[in-house]
C-alpha cells in the first residue's frame, strides 16, 4: 500500500469522515449548492425570493422604461407598460431575451457570453430588457426596432456601465440598420451621441466613450456626400477627430479607427460618380499638421507619435495639396532626430508609397522630390533599425515612381545604388542583405521593363537613360574590389541580377566585369564559386554564349592546352543556362572544337597517354551536353538547323555515347518550335533522321551493353513523327510491317519493330491502318505473351489514336472484323496483354450502336473478371470499360434509368457464378452504383442492396470483404432519408455475420458503424444490432465525443473577436516588422530585465557619435544628422536566435504553416471519401496502413520490405563495398539498386 502523507497538527479533527461502510457512496446527502443553483435559473425558488415589485420598478426606471411601436416602425418611450411587459414571461430567466434573440446582429453577445465579466452581464441584461419590450409591443425584432429602442435607452440611462452596454449593442446593430433610416434620423442620433460623448469625455471609465465614438463613425459613414456641406456634420466629425490624440489608448484607437473608416470607407466613395477624395480629408490633414506643430517636437510629448500613427493610415486618402503639406511636416519633424518620431514618419512614407498607382494621390514630381529629400535623413551605417527602415522606404519610393514615370525613376537610381553599395560595407548582415534585395528588386521592376525600349547601352553614353545605366553598373562593379570582400556573395547575386535585367542591351559595358569574375574564379580556394557561377549564368542567359565567350574565352583549343584548363568551369555554366540563342554558333564554334578534342584524345590514346586522353574525351563529351540548351527555343531554326543535321545524323550512327544528348536535343527542339516555318524545316529532315533512329533502335546491342539510349531513341521517334508528313509515315510503316513478317527476323528485331509500329500506328491514314491490322491480326493469338501484348498495343493506338478522324473511320469500317478478332482471342489473351486489350475495347465500345448490344454482353464476363486482375492498369481499365458499357446502354435506350436497370440486370448474372465471379461482380456493382448514383432508380437500388446483404452470411472471406465495401459505397451514395428505409435490412444482415468473420473484418465493421452512428445516432444503431456489437459501438461513441470536443476547442481558439474594435490589426508590410525590433541595449555583464507589459510607454533614446580622433563634431555639417544614433554604439548586438534557417543572402527559410494546415484539414475532410473511392475501384488502396486496417487483407499484392538496414561492422556491414567514384553524377534513371540481405548464424 502507498503511505499517506502526514497532516498538520489539528487538521484531522476538522475533516469530515465517511461513516463506516459508506466510503464508496458516490452521491452525498448534502446538496445545498445544487439546490441553490437549481433555484436560480431553471425553476421557481422554493424559498422566499428577494425580488419585489419595488425592486422591479426601480430596475425599469434605471433601464429607461419599455417601448411601444410607433407608426413609422420605431420604438417610442412607454414607461407605463414596463411592469406589464416584464411580467408577461415571469417563468423565464433574465437571460431569456438573449438566448432566444432572433436578430443576427447580436450573435456575438450570445457566442461570447462570459459569466465572470460584469460588463458582459450588463450587456446581456440590457439586450434582454430591450428584446422583451419589443416583443411585448408586437415587434418583429428588426434592426430598425432595436436601433430606436437602444437610442431611447441611451438617452435615459446615466451610469457609465449602462451607457457602455447600450453603446456596445448600438454599435453592433448600426452596421445592419437600413441606410435610409440612418440618413433620416441623422440629426437626432448625432446630437444624442455627441451629448453622451461630451458627458463621458472626462470620465474615469473609457468603455462608454469608446463605443460611442464607433457608433458616431458608423453613422457618418452612411451619410450622403451632400450632408458633409453642413456645419453640423463637420462638427460631429471634429468631435471624433479631437479624440485621436486622447491620452487613453482605447479611446484614441477607437477614434482613429472611426476617422479611417469615414475617410476611406464611406458609402458614397464607392458610388458611380464618387468624388476623388472625402470632403473631410483636407480638414483632417490640417488638423494633423496643426497638432504636430503645436507639439513642438518635445520628446516627452506623445501627441506627435499619435498623429504619425494616424497619418500612416490616412496619407494615401488625402488630396495632392494636403499630401504635399503633410510630407513637408513629416520631413520637418524628422529633423528632431528623435528615434521614435523618425520611425513613425518612415512608416507613414512607406504606407504612402505602398498605395496602388491607380489610387495614389502622388504625382511623379512630388514622388521624386520626397526621394531627394530623404537622402538628408540617411542614418548611420551602424544604426541598424533606422537604416533598414530607410532602405525599405527608398525601395518602395523608387518602385512607386517607376509605376508613375519610369524614365524619371531611372534618373534617380544611380544615387540610390551608390548609397546602397556603401551599405554593403556594414558589419551588420541584415543591412547588407536588405540593401542587396532592394537593388535587385529595383533592377527587376524598374530597369528590366525599360531595357527593350532603350536600345544598346555603350560605355561612351553621356546623357539619357543609357548614361544612368552605366553609372548604376559602375557602382555595382565596384563591389568586386577587395574592400567589399566580406559582402562578395551579395555582390555576385547583384551582378547576376544586373546581367539578366540589362545584359542583352548593355553587354558592351559588362565585358570587364566578366573578366574580373573569371580572375576571381581562378583564385586558389575562392569560397564563393557557386554564387559566381550563377552570376555568369545570368550573363549567358541574357547576352548569349557568343558574347560571353568573346569577353572571356574558353582557352581550350585542342593543341598545346594547359592541362589544368582554367576556364573549363564555363562549360557546365553555359550548359545549365543557355537558351533562346543561335544554333549556328554551336555549329561554327563548339562542333569543330568537339571534333578537335576527339581527334586529340584518339592521338593521345594511341601514343599511350591514357590519362590525358581521358581528359580530352571528357571535355568533348561535356561540350555535347550543351546542345540541348542550344535547342531550347533557338532563334535560327530555319537557317541554323541545316548546319547541324548532317553531323547529328552521323554521330547517332557512329557514336553510341552521344545518342542520349542528341536525342534529348531533337526532342527539345521539336517541342519548342511554334511557327509553321520552323516545323516545316524540321519535317524536311525527317527522311534523314527517322531511318537512322529506326536502325539504332532495332539494332541489337552487345551482350555486355545495357543500351540505356533505347528508350530515349523510341521517345525521339514518337516526337519526330508529330512533324513528319503522313505519307512518309505510311511508307515507313509499310517497310516496318514487311520486316516484321520477314523470315530472317530475330526475336529481338521482331519485338523492336513492333514497338516502332506502335509508335507509327496513330499517325497514318485509314488504308494503312487497315493493312497494318490485317498483318498484326495473327499475333493477337500468339503464345508469346510479349508479342501478343505489343500486338494489342498496336491495335490500341489505331483504335484510339490522336490522329482524329482516321482512327474513328478505321474502327467503323472494320467493326465486324474487330469484334470477331477480339471475341475469338478471348480465351487466349495473356495476363500482360489484358491492359492494352481492355483499353482497345474502351475505344471500340465508345463507337457502338444498339445493334452491337450482344457484343457488349458477350464481353461483360471478361471485363468483370478483370476487376481482380493482378495488373493495376488492367483493373483501372476494367472499371473504366464497365462505365463505358453503361454509357453505351444509355445510348441504346435513350432513357438512362431504364438503360441502367437493363445493364444491372445483366451484371446480376455474375452473382450466380463461382466465388471469384461473385467477388468480381460485387466489385463491379460497387463501381457502377458509385458512378451512376444520381440516375439509379430507388427500386433497382433496393433490389441490389437486398441481394448483396444476402452475401453477408457467406463464410467466404473474399465475398464478405467486397460485400462490406459495397455497404460503404451505399452509405456514401444514399441520403439519410432514403437510407433509413433500408437500414433494417442492412443491420439484420450485419448482425447475422458469423463470429469468426466478424472478428476478421472488425476494422471494416467499425468503419461502417461509425458512419451509421454519424447519420442515425448511437441509440438507434445500438437497438438494431445484437449485443456482441455493443462494445464496439460504445468505443465509437467515446472516440467521436472526444474528437468533437477537440474540434470545438480548436474552433473556439481560432475564432477570435469579429468586431472592428476588438479585432487585431493584421501586420503590415515589412517595415512594421523592421521598426518593431530593436537592438539590445544591455551590456555584456547585465542581466536582461523582465519584459514590461506596456511596450507603448517605452521611450526612445538617442546617442551622439563623436568625431574621429581629436576632430571636434561640426553641427553645421549637412551630414551631422547621421551622427545621431538610435542604437547604443558601444553595445555589441547579440545574435538573434530565431530557430529558422538563413540563406546566403540573409533571408529566413520559414516553412509555410498555412499550407500544412490546409493539407491537414483536407485530409481530415476527405478521409471517408477516400475510403469510398478505394472500395469503388477509383483509387488505389494505400500501401501504408495501420495494423488494424490490414486484418482483412488476404490478397496483398506487394510484399512487405524488411525493416533491417545494413550498418556497422562485421556481419552487419554494408555489402556494397567501396562507393564507386562519380556515383553522385550518374543518371538516376539508369541506376538500379539491389538490396541483398544475408543472415549468418554464429554460435
Amino acid at each position: 500500500m502507498v503511505k499517506t502523507g502526514k497532516l498538520r497538527s489539528g487538521t484531522a479533527q476538522k475533516l469530515k469522515r465517511w461513516k463506516k461502510g459508506h466510503s464508496s457512496d458516490s452521491n452525498p446527502e448534502s446538496s445545498r449548492y445544487r439546490q441553490a443553483a437549481r433555484s436560480r435559473f431553471f425553476s421557481r425558488p422554493s424559498e422566499k425570493s428577494g425580488l419585489t415589485e419595488d425592486a422591479v420598478r426601480l430596475h425599469n426606471d434605471l433601464q429607461g422604461g419599455a417601448g411601444e411601436l410607433g407608426d413609422a416602425g420605431e420604438v417610442g418611450v412607454a414607461m407605463e407598460g414596463a411592469e406589464q411587459a416584464l411580467s408577461v414571461r415571469s417563468a423565464a430567466t433574465f437571460l431569456s431575451g438573449v438566448s432566444d434573440c432572433s436578430n443576427v446582429s447580436f450573435r456575438k453577445v450570445q457566442r461570447y457570453w462570459d459569466s465572470n465579466s460584469a460588463a458582459h452581464k450588463e450587456i446581456c441584461a440590457v439586450l434582454a430588457a430591450v428584446t422583451e419590450v419589443i416583443r411585448a409591443q408586437g415587434g418583429k425584432e428588426s434592426e430598425t426596432e432595436y436601433f430606436a429602442a437602444l437610442m431611447t435607452t441611451l438617452e435615459a440611462v446615466d451610469s457609465s456601465e449602462s451607457l457602455a452596454a447600450v453603446a456596445y449593442l448600438l454599435n453592433l446593430v448600426l452596421k445592419r440598420v437600413p441606410v435610409p433610416v440612418l440618413r433620416n434620423r441623422f440629426s437626432d442620433t448625432a446630437k444624442a451621441l455627441l451629448d453622451v460623448m461630451s458627458s463621458q469625455a472626462n470620465s474615469d471609465s473609457s468603455s462608454a466613450l469608446r463605443w460611442v465614438l464607433l457608433c458616431l463613425a458608423q453613422l457618418l459613414k452612411k451619410q450622403d456626400v451632400s450632408v458633409w456641406s453642413f456645419p453640423s456634420t463637420l462638427q460631429a466629425y471634429h468631435g471624433i477627430l479631437s479624440f485621436t490624440v486622447h491620452a487613453k489608448p482605447k479611446v484614441r484607437k477607437a477614434a482613429q479607427q472611426g476617422v479611417c473608416s469615414i475617410l476611406r470607407g464611406s458609402d458614397f466613395l464607392f458610388a458611380d460618380n464618387s468624388p476623388a477624395h472625402h470632403p473631410a480629408a483636407m480638414t483632417t490633414a490640417k488638423f494633423c499638421c496643426k497638432e504636430i506643430e503645436q507639439a513642438g517636437g518635445s520628446k516627452e510629448d506623445t501627441t506627435t507619435l499619435h498623429v504619425l500613427g494616424l497619418l500612416k493610415e490616412l496619407l494615401g486618402s488625402f488630396p495632392l495639396s494636403a499630401v504635399k503639406s503633410c510630407c513637408e511636416t513629416l520631413l520637418r519633424v524628422m529633423t528632431l532626430s528623435h528615434a521614435l518620431v523618425t520611425a513613425g514618419a518612415m512608416q507613414a512614407f512607406h504606407q504612402l508609397f505602398s498605395t496602388q498607382p491607380s489610387k495614389t494621390p502622388l504625382t511623379a514630381e512630388l514622388n521624386a522630390q520626397i526621394i531627394t529629400a530623404l537622402y538628408d535623413y540617411l542614418p548611420s551605417e551602424n544604426d541598424l533599425q533606422p537604416l533598414l527602415a530607410w532602405l525599405t522606404v527608398m525601395e518602395k519610393a523608387h518602385t512607386h515612381l517607376a509605376s508613375l514615370q519610369s524614365s524619371l525613376c531611372v534618373a534617380h537610381l544611380p544615387r540610390f545604388f551608390s548609397t546602397a553599395m556603401s551599405c554593403l560595407l556594414s558589419t551588420h548582415t541584415r543591412v547588407v542583405a536588405t540593401a542587396t534585395q532592394a537593388m535587385k528588386t529595383l533592377l527587376e521592376v524598374c530597369v528590366s521593363p525599360l531595357m527593350s525600349e532603350m536600345g544598346p547601352v555603350l560605355p561612351t553614353a553621356t546623357s539619357g537613360n543609357p548614361a544612368h545605366i552605366c553609372k548604376m553598373f559602375r557602382c555595382v562593379e565596384e563591389g568586386l574590389s577587395y574592400r567589399f570582400h566580406a559582402s562578395w556573395p551579395f555582390v555576385l547575386q547583384l551582378l547576376g541580377c544586373f546581367y539578366r535585367a540589362a545584359g542583352k542591351q548593355a553587354h558592351a559595358i559588362m565585358a570587364k566585369s566578366l573578366q574580373s569574375l573569371c580572375e576571381l574564379r581562378s583564385t586558389p580556394r575562392f569560397p564563393y564559386g557557386g554564387e559566381l557561377d550563377l552570376a555568369v549564368g545570368g550573363a549567358v542567359e541574357s547576352m548569349g554564349p557568343e558574347l560571353v565567350l568573346k569577353a572571356v574565352p574558353l582557352l581550350i583549343t585542342g593543341h598545346q592546352d594547359d592541362l589544368e584548363f582554367p576556364r573549363s568551369w564555363l562549360v557546365p555554366v553555359i550548359r545549365d543556362h543557355v537558351k533562346h540563342t543561335q544554333l549556328a554558333f554551336f555549329a561554327s564554334y563548339f562542333l569543330p572544337l568537339a571534333n578537335t578534342l576527339k581527334q586529340r584524345a584518339d592521338e593521345l590514346e594511341q601514343s599511350g597517354q591514357k590519362l590525358e586522353s581521358k581528359v580530352y574525351h571528357t571535355l568533348q563529351q561535356q561540350i555535347w551536353t550543351m546542345l540541348p540548351g542550344f535547342c531550347q527555343s533557338p532563334t535560327d531554326v530555319v537557317g541554323g538547323f541545316s548546319a547541324l543535321a548532317r553531323t547529328l545524323g552521323s554521330s547517332l550512327n557512329e557514336r553510341p555515347h552521344l545518342r542520349l544528348p542528341i536525342c534529348q536535343s531533337l526532342r527539345t527542339l521539336i517541342r519548342s518550335t511554334h511557327t509553321a516555318e520552323e516545323k516545316a524545316e524540321l519535317s524536311r529532315f525527317s527522311k534523314n533522321f527517322l531511318p537512322i533512329l529506326f536502325n539504332v533502335f532495332t539494332q541489337k546491342p552487345p551482350e555486355q551493353d545495357t543500351a540505356p539510349y533505347r528508350p530515349a531513341v523510341l521517345d525521339t521517334i514518337r516526337v519526330y513523327l508529330t512533324v513528319t508528313e503522313p505519307a512518309m509515315v505510311c511508307s515507313f510503316l509499310q517497310k516496318a510491317t514487311e520486316k516484321l513478317n520477314a523470315a530472317d527476323s530475330s526475336e529481338f528485331t521482331r519485338l523492336a519493330v513492333m514497338d516502332l509500329v506502335v509508335a507509327m500506328a496513330p499517325c497514318v491514314d485509314e488504308d494503312t491502318m487497315t493493312h497494318t491490322y490485317n498483318l498484326i491480326k495473327p499475333y493477337l493469338e500468339s503464345k508469346d505473351a510479349g508479342v501478343q501484348k505489343k500486338a494489342y498495343r498496336v491495335l490500341e493506338e489505331m483504335c484510339g489514336g490522336e490522329g482524329g478522324g482516321a482512327s474513328q473511320r478505321f474502327v467503323i469500317s472494320n467493326l465486324q472484323s474487330l469484334q470477331g478478332a477480339l471475341l475469338s482471342s478471348l480465351k487466349t489473351a495473356a495476363s500482360p496483354a489484358k491492359r492494352p486489350r481492355l483499353k482497345c475495347l474502351i475505344h471500340i465500345v465508345k463507337q457502338l450502336n444498339e445493334e452491337h448490344k450482344d457484343f457488349i454482353i458477350s464481353l461483360l464476363p471478361e471485363v468483370i473478371i478483370c476487376t481482380k486482375e493482378v495488373s493495376l492498369g488492367a483493373r483501372k481499365n476494367a472499371f473504366t470499360l464497365l462505365v463505358e458499357m453503361g454509357n453505351a446502354f444509355t445510348r441504346f435506350y435513350g432513357n438512362q434509368k431504364e438503360a441502367l436497370e437493363q445493364f444491372l440486370s445483366v451484371v446480376y448474372v455474375g452473382l450466380t457464378g463461382t466465388v471469384t465471379m461473385m467477388t468480381c461482380t460485387v466489385l463491379a456493382l460497387s463501381r457502377l452504383v458509385f458512378h451512376y448514383r444520381e440516375s439509379i432508380e430507388a427500386s433497382t437500388l433496393e433490389q441490389l442492396l437486398h441481394n448483396v446483404c444476402l452475401l453477408l452470411t457467406c463464410r467466404t472471406r473474399q465475398i464478405l470483404k467486397v460485400a462490406l465495401g459495397f455497404l460503404k459505397v451505399i452509405l456514401f451514395v444514399l441520403d439519410v432519408k432514403t437510407l433509413a428505409g433500408h437500414l433494417p435490412v442492412m443491420m439484420e444482415a450485419i448482425g447475422n455475420i458469423k463470429d469468426d468473420m466478424r472478428r476478421h473484418f472488425r476494422a471494416s465493421l467499425k468503419s461502417i458503424f461509425t458512419k451509421l452512428i454519424r447519420k442515425f445516432g448511437y441509440e438507434l444503431v445500438k437497438d438494431m444490432l445484437p449485443a456482441e456489437h455493443h462494445k464496439v459501438l460504445a468505443n465509437i461513441r467515446k472516440v467521436e465525443a472526444r474528437s468533437k470536443r477537440k474540434r470545438l476547442a480548436q474552433d473556439a481558439e481560432e475564432e477570435g473577436s469579429d468586431s472592428e474594435a476588438d479585432a487585431p490589426k493584421p501586420k503590415g508590410d515589412s517595415i512594421e516588422d523592421i521598426l518593431a525590433e530593436s537592438d539590445s541595449d544591455l551590456s555584456e555583464g547585465e542581466e536582461p530585465k523582465k519584459a514590461q507589459k506596456k511596450v507603448g510607454k517605452k521611450r526612445g533614446g538617442a546617442w551622439l557619435k563623436e568625431g574621429l580622433s581629436d576632430e571636434p563634431l561640426n553641427f553645421l555639417d549637412p551630414q551631422a544628422s547621421q551622427r545621431v544614433l538610435a542604437t547604443n554604439p558601444e553595445v555589441k548586438a547579440r545574435k538573434a536566435e530565431h530557430g529558422f534557417k538563413v540563406t546566403s543572402d540573409g533571408r529566413l527559410v520559414i516553412e509555410d504553416e498555412e499550407d500544412k494546415q490546409k493539407k491537414k484539414t483536407k485530409a481530415a475532410a476527405d478521409g471517408d471519401m477516400e475510403d469510398v473511392l478505394e472500395e469503388a475501384g477509383i483509387k488505389k488502396k494505400s500501401q501504408k496502413r495501420s495494423a488494424d486496417e490490414d486484418l482483412d487483407d488476404d490478397d496483398m499484392e506487394v510484399e512487405s520490405q524488411p525493416k533491417y538496414k545494413a550498418g556497422g561492422a562485421g556481419i552487419h556491414r554494408p555489402l556494397g563495398g567501396r562507393r564507386e567514384s562519380g556515383a553522385d553524377y550518374k543518371a538516376k534513371a539508369s541506376c538500379v539498386c539491389v538490396c541483398v540481405c544475408v543472415c549468418v548464424c554464429v554460435r
